[in-house]
């Protein structure tokens, strides 16, 4: 078989928390390779890039692990349309230099460039800013290979299409997608320390910027770091809250502000300045577990009160805390599904005994403001509470039915969500 393949028992996400138990991992070369695999395997699942933190991509020990990476990578960039067709095993920084190069732009990028882009929009990732939805807000047409081998497209318009972008890999393999794109701009990011909690006015400080992320390390009230990347091609709003930073920063602390994304408010092209960190450093610190929780917008002060009231729970295990915002989308699944959503992220130590009761401990915290997890970190929600949060999970279900009557590309993580 074209590709490389083998045994998943060496195969780690990218943080080495989760060693997947699949009894063999491929990355096939070739499409026709990739359908001969998807058609003659009863169980399969797909790695993106391992940036997640449980065993949402793990088929189990009777499965197949599948990469798409090793597959030729396809950028073909309309520039009339305004659209990108991409194959789903790009990630991120290639696919944001390609795109740049012909004047274009993606609307928001995660924190990370290293994410593929497939893997990204079906866990429901996203970038920050008030008036930015989800990475998946850009996909008009996903393409699949379905568990016989065939292909199918599901475009904005058709009915399926707002279960098949966030879909957690239960549909099929994402082969291609295709994006919007807007004219290129610069960004200049501005990075102030020591704002308040007290007194906070969430909504004007989120607004501040084209795309705005706190951070905190909890261990007194407060943030140490508000990053606010601003648009050059949009009016300057001023920042009286904080004073700026005198060099660059990280934000976890201890980590070389050399990894990082050019600051000081130095304008550069939008992919190099949105994401917070640089293709080709390791991204955050690498030793670590995280967490999210995408809430209601208008419960950001509430509900960062109430981490404030297990503050000393919580930065025990923590490296940083990022807050961002999130615009409501139509994906069924998605976090951000239907609300205007603030989100609180937080990367642990890479400690699992040390960090999971403090993972629940927290959620017990949020529960008041019905948080929704990314589906690709660690949390403890139970499934039956999960159930009540997603109101289009029975349609979701239904699709799933339908495209993967067998459940080929379902595993113990969907099925749980699944089966209530």
């Amino acid at each position: 078989m074209t590709g490389t393949a083998g045994t998943a028992g060496a195969v780690t996400n990218w943080a080495r928390t989760i060693t997947y138990t699949a009894k063999e991992y491929h990355r096939p070369a070739t499409l026709d390779a990739l359908r001969a695999l998807v058609a003659g395997s009863a169980r399969v699942r797909v790695l993106g890039s391992g940036h997640s933190f449980n065993r949402i991509a793990d088929p189990g020990a009777d499965g197949v692990l599948l990469s798409t990476a090793a597959l030729p990578p396809l950028i073909d960039v309309d520039t009339a349309a305004r659209t990108v067709r991409v194959s789903g095993g790009v990630r991120y920084a290639e696919l944001a230099r390609a795109v740049h190069a012909h004047g274009l732009a993606l609307a928001n990028m995660a924190s990370l460039p290293h994410i593929s882009v497939a893997g990204s929009v079906a866990t429901g990732t996203h970038g920050s800013g008030v008036g930015n939805g989800p990475l998946a807000s850009a996909v008009r047409e996903v393409e699949l290979l379905l568990a016989d081998g065939s292909a199918v497209t599901i475009a904005r318009g058709d009915a399926r299409f707002d279960g098949a972008v966030t879909s957690l890999g239960a549909l099929g393999v994402v082969t291609a997608l295709t994006l919007d794109l807007e004219p290129a701009f610069e960004v200049a990011q501005h990075v102030f320390t020591e704002l308040p909690l007290e007194g906070l006015d969430f909504d004007a400080v989120a607004a501040a910027g084209y795309s705005v992320s706190l951070f905190t390390d909890w261990r007194r009230p407060g943030f140490r770091q508000v990053w606010v990347k601003r648009r050059t091609d949009r009016p300057l709003v001023d920042f009286p809250w904080a004073a700026p930073a005198t060099g660059p920063q990280h934000p976890v602390p201890g980590m070389p502000a050399a990894n990082c994304t050019e600051q000081l408010g130095v304008p550069g092209p939008w992919h190099e300045r949105l994401p917070h960190f640089r293709a080709e450093f390791t991204p955050s610190s690498g030793e670590e577990i995280q967490s999210e929780y995408l809430l209601p917008r208008p419960a950001a002060v509430a509900a960062l009160r109430a981490v404030d009231g297990v503050r000393e729970t919580v930065a025990g295990v923590l490296q940083t805390c990022e807050v961002r915002t999130i615009a409501a989308d139509a994906q069924w699944l998605s976090p951000a599904y239907a609300r205007d959503s603030v989100a609180l992220h937080f990367t642990w130590v890479r400690d699992g005994a040390a960090v999971l009761p403090v993972v629940r401990r927290l959620e017990e915290a949020l529960e008041p403001f019905d948080p929704r997890p990314h589906w690709g970190k660690a949390f403890a929600v139970p499934s039956p509470v999960l159930r009540e949060r997603y109101e289009r999970l029975a349609d979701f279900r239904t699709l799933v039915k339908a495209l993967d009557p067998a459940g080929k590309f379902t595993n113990p993580f969907v099925r749980d969500l699944l089966d209530g």
